[in-house]
C-alpha cells in the first residue's frame, strides 16, 4: 500500500483523501449524474467501488431496499473473485472470516447395503495450483459490505442511495445526459414520491426480474430442467462425519445433496434434491416446507441423521438457464452506428443454478469489466467505442457458464446407476477445476485485446486470460512479493517489462525500450495529461533477470522510477528482480530475450510483445485513445 506521497498520513491509509465529487458530496440524489447504477448486488457494488476511484465522475447507486442486505443467498467465492478482492484491498480480511474449501468428499451408496451411503472418494480443490488464493464460502451480504467500505473510503466517497425503486428509462437525444430515468421512493417518510434523474450512462444490476432489462427491450431466453432443489442454511446436530467438508452426496433412490459448510464453524448449506417437477406443477413445488426439505435430507444421508436446531434461511428453486442475446441497449441493426448508453449485468442478463457457485462471481466480473471502461470514456482516456466491448466480451462468458452449469446440474441430478463409473462425478469435478475457479475466461481479440502473435514469448500469460501472479523480489526493500498483488483496482493499465539478461544500466534492449517509453511521441505515456503524475494512467514495472542484490537501483531507467505527488518523490517500488529457486521467468515461460506483458485494468492480459516492438505497442494504445477527449 502506498501513502505519504501527498503528505504525512496519521490515520487509516485505506481512507483516501476526498476529492472532486467526494468533497461535500450531496446527501440528496442529484438530478444529473454521469453514471446511475441500479441495484446494490455484487455487480452493482463492485461497479460503484471501481467508479468511486474516479472523483471527477458523478456516480450514484440506487437501491430499492431501505438499507444494506442482511441475508445473502449466494455464498461461493471462487479464487478469481479473491484475486479481484485483492485489487480492491480486502482479500486478506474477507479470507480470515470465510470458510476455506480445500477438499470435496464424494459420498455414494454402499454396494453391500445400498440404503446406506459411504464416502467413495476425495478430491483436492486446487490440486494443480490454479491460484495462490483460496476457494471461499462467505455470505454475499459481507461481500457487499466490503465493497461498500471501499466505495465509501474512495476519493468520491460513494455510498448507496437506499429506498429508490427504478420504474423505467428513456434514451433521448437531449444533450450530455440523454438517459432519462424515473424513480419512485420505496422507503422513508416520503415513500411514493417520484423523481427524474438524467444520466449519461445507466448500469442495470437489478437482478433476474430486472426492470432495466425490460426498459431496453431485452428478454431472457433459455430453458428449465424441470428439476427442483430445496436449499437451506441451518445449524444442526448430526453424526454425518463430513459435515464441515464440501460434499456431493448421492443416495440409492432418495436423490442427492450438495453440502456446503459456511463461515463461522457451525452453519452449513444443503442443496437437497426434490426430484423431477411435473409439467403441470404450476409452481406447487415451491411451496415445499422446510420440514419436508429436512426430512428429504435425512432420507438421503441414511444411516446418518440430521437434527436441525435453527434455520437461518431456506428456499426452493427450479433449475433454469436463461440468457439475453445482448448486454446493452444497442439493437442488432444499430451495431456500428451508435455506442451503448445502458448496460445490464449479473442476473439481469444471465441466470443459472446456484450449485456451481458461479452467479455472484460472474456478476462481479461483469461489474469489473464495465466499471473501468465507463471511467476511461468519461475521463477522456478512451473513445466511446470502448463501451461496445462490454456486451461482446461478457455475453460469451455467460454463455460458456450456462453450458458448464447445465452439465454440472445434470450430473448432480443423476441417479448412481446412471453413471458409467462410480467416480464419474468426482472425475468431472477434478477435470473442470479451472472453470469453477473462474479462470476459463479468455477474451477474443478486440479493441483492447491483441492477437496472440507473440504468445511464445510468454507462454504462462495467455493473451485474453487473467494475469496469473508469480513471485518477484522488490529491489528497494528486498521483499519477495506476488507481482500481481501489487496491482490495485485504480483503473490503470499495467505494462510489465521483463528485461533481457543485461544488468541495469547497461546498453540493452530494455534500456532502449525505456528510452522510447519515456520520450517517444508514439509512446502510450504521452497520453497522460500534463499536471498528473507520470504513472497516473500507466503503471509500468520492470523485472530484471538478476537477484535484487545484483541490481543497482540508481542505474535503472527513470521511467521505471517516476516522480509522484506534490513533492515529486521517487517511486522506487516498480523495480523487481527474480527470486532464486522461484524464478518468475521460468515459472511463467518468459523469454530470456525479454518481453512486454500488457495487462488491462481488470487484470486480463491484453498483449504480449518483444522489447523491440515499440511501434506495435504504440499502435495498440493509439487505437484505444483514438477519438478520446483528453
Amino acid at each position: 500500500m502506498q501513502f505519504h506521497h501527498l503528505g504525512y498520513v496519521s490515520g487509516d491509509p485505506r481512507v483516501q483523501p476526498a476529492a472532486g465529487t467526494g468533497i461535500n458530496r450531496p446527501a440528496e440524489l442529484p438530478e444529473q449524474v454521469d453514471v446511475l447504477i441500479v441495484g446494490s448486488g455484487p455487480a452493482g457494488m463492485l461497479t460503484a467501488a471501481q467508479l468511486a476511484q474516479f472523483p471527477g465522475i458523478t456516480t450514484r447507486l440506487v437501491e430499492r431496499r431501505g438499507g444494506r442486505l442482511e441475508i445473502g443467498q449466494a455464498d461461493g467465492i471462487q479464487a478469481r473473485s479473491v484475486e479481484t478482492f485483492q485489487a480492491f484491498g480486502f482479500a486478506e480480511a474477507i479470507t480470515s472470516e470465510a470458510y476455506w474449501i480445500t477438499e470435496m468428499a464424494f459420498w455414494r451408496p454402499d454396494t453391500e447395503n445400498p440404503t446406506h451411503i459411504i464416502r467413495g472418494g476425495r478430491a483436492k480443490d486446487d490440486e494443480t495450483g490454479i491460484s495462490e488464493f483460496k476457494h471461499l464460502i462467505v455470505n454475499q451480504a459481507r461481500v457487499l459490505d466490503y465493497f461498500a467500505e471501499v466505495a465509501k473510503n474512495a476519493p468520491a466517497r460513494l455510498t448507496p442511495d437506499y429506498g429508490w425503486d427504478f420504474q423505467g428509462l428513456e434514451v433521448t437525444d437531449d444533450g450530455d445526459y440523454p438517459v432519462k430515468v424515473t424513480l419512485v421512493r420505496s422507503a422513508g417518510p416520503d415513500a411514493g414520491a417520484e423523481k427524474t434523474v438524467h444520466a449519461k450512462y445507466v448500469v442495470g444490476c437489478d437482478g433476474a426480474r430486472s426492470k432495466v432489462r425490460a426498459s431496453i427491450g431485452c428478454t431472457m431466453a433459455g430453458d428449465k430442467a424441470n428439476h427442483a432443489w430445496g436449499v437451506m442454511d441451518v445449524l444442526a446436530k448430526t453424526d454425518f462425519p463430513d459435515i464441515r467438508t464440501k460434499c456431493a452426496i448421492q443416495s440409492h433412490d432418495g436423490g442427492s445433496i450438495l453440502l456446503i459448510p459456511r463461515e463461522g464453524g457451525h452453519l452449513f448449506r444443503m442443496y437437497v434434491d426434490l426430484g423431477v417437477v411435473p409439467e403441470n406443477d404450476n409452481g406447487h413445488v415451491r411451496t415445499t416446507s422446510i420440514e419436508e426439505i429436512i426430512a428429504k435430507a435425512n432420507a438421503i444421508i441414511n444411516p446418518y441423521t440430521l437434527e436441525v436446531r435453527n434455520v437461518a434461511w431456506h428456499s426452493v428453486y427450479e433449475v433454469g438457464h436463461r440468457l439475453t442475446d445482448r448486454f446493452d441497449d444497442v439493437l442488432p441493426e444499430q451495431l456500428g452506428t451508435r455506442t451503448p448508453r445502458v448496460f445490464i449485468t449479473g442476473d439481469a442478463c444471465h441466470t443459472h443454478s446456484a450449485k456451481a457457485g458461479q452467479g455472484m462471481n460472474v456478476s462481479m466480473q461483469d461489474g469489473f469489466n464495465i466499471g473501468w471502461k465507463l471511467a476511461h470514456v468519461l475521463e477522456g482516456r478512451s473513445s466511446e467505442a470502448l463501451l461496445s466491448t462490454y456486451s461482446a466480451e461478457r455475453q460469451v462468458v455467460a454463455k460458456n457458464l450456462i453450458d458448464f452449469d447445465k452439465e454440472w446440474s445434470t450430473m448432480m441430478a443423476k441417479k448412481p446407476e446412471e453413471f458409467d463409473s462410480p467416480s464419474d462425478l468426482e472425475d468431472f469435478y477434478v477435470r473442470t477445476a479451472e472453470f469453477p475457479a473462474g479462470f476459463m475466461t479468455e477474451y477474443a481479440p478486440s479493441l483492447i485485446t491483441g492477437e496472440a502473435t507473440h504468445q511464445s514469448l510468454a507462454t504462462g500469460y495467455p493473451v485474453g486470460k487473467r494475469f496469473k501472479s508469480a513471485v518477484a523480489c522488490r529491489v528497494c526493500d528486498t521483499n519477495p512479493l506476488q507481482l500481481g498483488h501489487q496491482a490495485t483496482a485504480d483503473g490503470r493499465w499495467r505494462i510489465y517489462v521483463f528485461a533481457d539478461p543485461a544488468p541495469a544500466g547497461a546498453a540493452s534492449p530494455v534500456a532502449d525500450f525505456a528510452q522510447w517509453l519515456a520520450t517517444a511521441p508514439d509512446s502510450p505515456m504521452t497520453a497522460t495529461p500534463e499536471g498528473l503524475d507520470a504513472d497516473a494512467w500507466f503503471d509500468v514495472k520492470v523485472i530484471y533477470q538478476q537477484p535484487h542484490e545484483d541490481i543497482d537501483i540508481n542505474a535503472v531507467p527513470a521511467v521505471f522510477k517516476p516522480e509522484v505527488g506534490p513533492f515529486k518523490l521517487t517511486q522506487y517500488e516498480k523495480v523487481y528482480g527474480i527470486v532464486p529457486g522461484n524464478d518468475i521467468f521460468d515459472e511463467r515461460g518468459l523469454s530470456r530475450d525479454g518481453v512486454v506483458v500488457v495487462v488491462r485494468p481488470d487484470q486480463y492480459v491484453a498483449n504480449i510483445l518483444p522489447l523491440t516492438a515499440t511501434a506495435e505497442l504504440g499502435e495498440f494504445f493509439a487505437q484505444i485513445h483514438s477519438g478520446a477527449r483528453v
